[in-house]
């Protein structure tokens, strides 16, 4: 509950989970898109992790899974940004999933340690198709929302992110464990399908035109538009300070690929490495999903409450990321993984909202699409370390995943010992201030203007 007298975000008093997907046509067709998507994804990654660790036996080889995940939003992100700020969201939404579905079809193919390599590129094609789909959902979610309906939105997806993982992972574990490798591929693509055409019937509000400029090559290549989005972000040390939220957590990323090794080596499920992992990744998603409901409840909805929130989210998931690692049995094993989870996704919710209400819509797609770069290349960093550290170096999986919780200390700490430079102002820092408190989303207004189909 807010005690500290400071407004919401939003106007109006906050709205209620239920209360949204029921009246907002459009933000529940968005949702269940990703309900649908998000479930098949997750079949999917059990299952390549499963293949992966059949076919190679390597840690390193898991990591590399996770490295090829990451690095396509690294090189392909400047274009998707300007790519989601000049056209459509809608439509680039739908091409992206149907891409998708083809894509992972290609998994089937798949059958001999010679053939690992396919799994790598098909996972590039499926990341960067994906690279697009992410930043036009991001900057299309203040468009289908009001203002004061940002952050129980943010919640829904993040709470929805989890169950989906909790599900999804839970569920992949037995298709994959019972039923083998291809149901899951071919579950995945369906979804993909079913994501598309509901985004299909979403409306978003059209867009004011671009003003028309000489046409250039730098422009014709999305230089012009992407510097223009560096400059915007760095008049704003606030925003900076948002942006980097993401990418600090993802240098604890390896955490991905260690949970693998777990549920192979630690803490196998009857001898099968399939249903550890997914118990695993089910402890994880039950975390992320109870996180963002109680720092709401408790913390409440004004800037100063989640941008605390975040310092506090990393302190918490350093302290039970390193209690996982000492863990003597699974089930203490998948309470701290709980409890560390919950604290990301405080965290990711809580700058995902202050982001969406403090940045212009025609910078959003490019801002959102930086978010991303920069998050994933961190993760690809950690997951690629992390499998070194396993393989090169020897050091056990209890050991590593130990020092990641030592070092998601020190961003917290950062957090808060730098928060009076990038919280104080500057003209733009100023501007975005105002822009987040007392009118969250002045574009918003003006699109519900134009009510042609976008």
């Amino acid at each position: 509950m807010n005690t500290t007298g400071e407004k919401s975000v939003g106007r109006g008093a906050p709205v209620g989970y239920m209360e949204l997907l029921r009246r907002n046509r459009d933000f529940r067709l968005l949702w269940l898109g990703q309900v649908v998507s998000q479930l098949g994804d997750w079949f999917d990654t059990i299952a390549v992790m499963a293949i992966v660790l059949r076919l190679t036996g390597s840690g390193r080889a898991v990591g590399l899974i996770f490295v090829t995940r990451f690095l396509p939003s690294v090189f392909v992100s400047p274009l998707s940004g300007v790519v989601a700020d000049r056209f459509s969201r809608r439509k680039v939404m739908i091409a992206s999933d149907l891409a998708r579905a083809l894509v992972v079809l290609g998994f089937l193919f798949v059958r001999r340690p010679e053939q690992v390599w396919m799994i790598y590129a098909l996972t590039v094609l499926q990341l960067t198709f994906s690279t697009f789909f992410e930043p036009a959902k991001s900057a299309a979610v203040p468009s289908v929302v009001e203002p004061r309906e940002i952050v129980a939105a943010n919640a829904i997806t993040s709470v929805t992110w989890s169950v989906m993982l909790t599900l999804g992972a839970a569920f992949g574990g037995l298709v994959t464990g019972w039923f083998g490798t291809d149901a899951a591929f071919v579950i995945d693509s369906i979804t993909y399908l079913a994501s598309a055409a509901l985004i299909a019937g979403i409306r978003l509000p059209k867009r004011p035109e671009r003003a028309r400029t000489r046409l250039t090559v730098a422009k014709a290549l999305g230089i012009t538009d992407t510097l223009e989005g560096f400059a915007y972000v760095r008049e704003r040390p606030r925003l900076i300070a948002y942006l980097a939220v993401k990418p600090a957590w993802g240098l604890g990323g390896g955490i991905m690929t260690l949970l693998a090794v777990f549920g192979e080596k630690v803490f196998p499920i009857r001898g099968s490495a399939a249903l550890g992992i997914g118990a695993l990744y089910t402890a994880r998603g039950v975390g992320t999903a109870l996180g963002p409901l109680l720092a709401r409840r408790v913390g409440g909805e004004t800037r100063r409450a989640m941008q605390a929130s975040i310092g506090l989210s990393f302190l918490v998931a350093g302290i039970f990321y390193f209690a996982f690692g000492v863990a003597p049995a699974l089930v203490v094993a998948l309470v701290v993984l709980a409890l560390a989870h919950a604290g990301g996704s405080v965290l990711w919710v809580a700058s995902t909202a202050l982001l969406q209400i403090s940045v212009e819509d025609q910078f959003r797609g490019r801002v959102f699409a930086a978010e991303l770069a920069l998050m994933t290349l961190a993760m690809a960093a950690s997951n690629y370390a992390t499998g070194e550290l396993l393989d090169r170096f020897g050091l056990s999986p209890r050991v590593v995943v130990a020092c990641i919780g030592v070092f998601f200390l020190l961003p917290g700490m950062l957090w808060f010992a730098t928060a009076r430079w990038w919280d104080r102002g500057g003209a733009g820092a100023r501007q975005a201030a105002q822009h987040s408190t007392d009118h969250p989303i002045k574009s918003n207004v003006a699109e519900q203007i134009h009510l042609t189909a976008d």
